[in-house]
């Protein structure tokens, strides 16, 4: 369970923009990859910080922008691939938001609570049960960012890669659905809706 913590935590730093704070944390967050078992996490970790060691942080934040900011299929916030922008995305979201509260646990500068570095936060702090039910209801969008940014020759597909070899094997279920979300995207509003928002009143 520890080495769960320790993979979920390091993929939430390295899935945060990365400003100076990343740079000054990588001796850390090396020793703490080091320290997992021999497997796909620390693998594809280690190849991530090998990344970040040769490039120049400008490079890197451009790339981060670029990559998650500028193209929808490969968006960080769990919820998007199977709701869109639509009302059934707030529902979805309040699971996420009552997890963490539960949990004792705040997202923070007011990040949406289903952004993967939040959710990976949440089972770094001892969250684990709560955090891993919500990316396996959420596997299928998981797999399609995925698989997104390995098709975007991203470095990033390693630390989203990383998360997914912590959960079991993804089911014919499961890769059914990112197939079709694939294939169809996510599902539009047809009315008007303000993208994002979240409030107790949608309970």
């Amino acid at each position: 369970m520890n080495d769960l913590r320790t993979t979920h935590l390091v993929a939430s730093v390295l899935l945060g923009y990365p400003d100076e704070r990343l740079y000054g944390a990588r001796a850390v967050l090396s020793d703490a990859v080091a320290g997992l078992p021999v497997g796909e996490a620390r693998s594809l970790l280690t190849a991530f910080l090998r990344h970040v060691e040769n490039t120049v942080p400008g490079e890197l934040a451009r790339h981060y922008v670029e990559t998650f900011d500028l193209k929808r299929r490969c968006c960080l916030y769990l919820t998007y691939y199977a709701y869109g922008d639509t009302r059934k995305r707030g529902g979805a979201l309040l699971r996420f938001k009552h997890a963490m509260r539960e949990a004792g646990f705040e997202p923070a500068d007011g990040e949406l609570p289903d952004h993967l570095a939040v959710v990976c936060e949440l089972s770094g702090r001892g969250a684990v049960q709560q955090a891993l039910r919500l990316l396996r209801e959420h596997r299928a969008g998981l797999e399609l960012l995925r698989t997104a940014l390995e098709e975007e020759r991203s470095p990033y597909a390693d630390v989203v890669g990383a998360v997914s070899a912590t959960l079991p094997p993804a089911g014919a279920r499961e890769r059914a659905a990112a197939l079709r979300l694939a294939a169809e995207g996510p599902p539009a509003e047809e009315v008007g809706l303000e993208p994002y928002t979240v409030t107790e009143a949608s309970q």
